[in-house]
């Protein structure tokens, strides 16, 4: 046995220390990387257009951002003699059991002159074609809001690009 010059202890005591030092790295490199790999299933650019006769439309467009942030913005012309329309909100979100978002809007940091929609409340439900399914059926990942405070978000789709 030995004395260690750089900590005075036990060279065995040393060992131990590092070794403890690597697993707990370890421990949360695993811990981010799980929590990265569940947030970039959901990531990504959803949208939803519906054509009104064929004068105009409606289009909404959600960014879910791995950070945890998300961008929402909703366009909409009904026909040539009325104006467009623009809504806009942002915020955070977070993905729970059974696939379920939900978002929330920071009164103080999220809302402003441009961004006034407040998704606080506001649920989603992630659909994607089930791994016991082995048909051919086709299901394009998406978004189901079944909760919110803004009423005409309730039941829409959003499609993931």
């Amino acid at each position: 046995m030995y004395i260690c010059i750089k900590c005075y202890l036990t060279n065995h005591f040393c060992d131990l220390i590092l070794i403890m030092k690597t697993i707990i790295l370890l421990f949360f490199v695993a811990i981010s990387t799980s929590i990265y790999s569940q947030t970039k299933e959901y990531t990504g650019i959803y949208k939803r257009h519906f054509d009104i006769n064929e004068e105009g439309s409606i289009e909404y467009q959600l960014e879910l951002s791995p950070d945890g942030t998300f961008t929402f913005h909703n366009y909409r012309k009904i026909s040539a003699k009325n104006q467009e329309e623009n809504q806009y909100g942002k915020g955070t979100w977070k993905i729970e059991k059974n696939k379920v978002l939900y978002f929330y809007t920071n009164k103080k940091n999220d809302l402003d002159k441009k961004h006034t929609l407040n998704f606080t409340n506001t649920k989603a439900r992630y659909i994607t074609k089930s791994k016991r399914d082995k048909s051919d059926k086709e299901v394009k990942n998406h978004l189901r809001f079944y909760d919110s405070e803004i009423s005409w978000i309730k039941g829409n789709k959003l499609f993931k690009d």
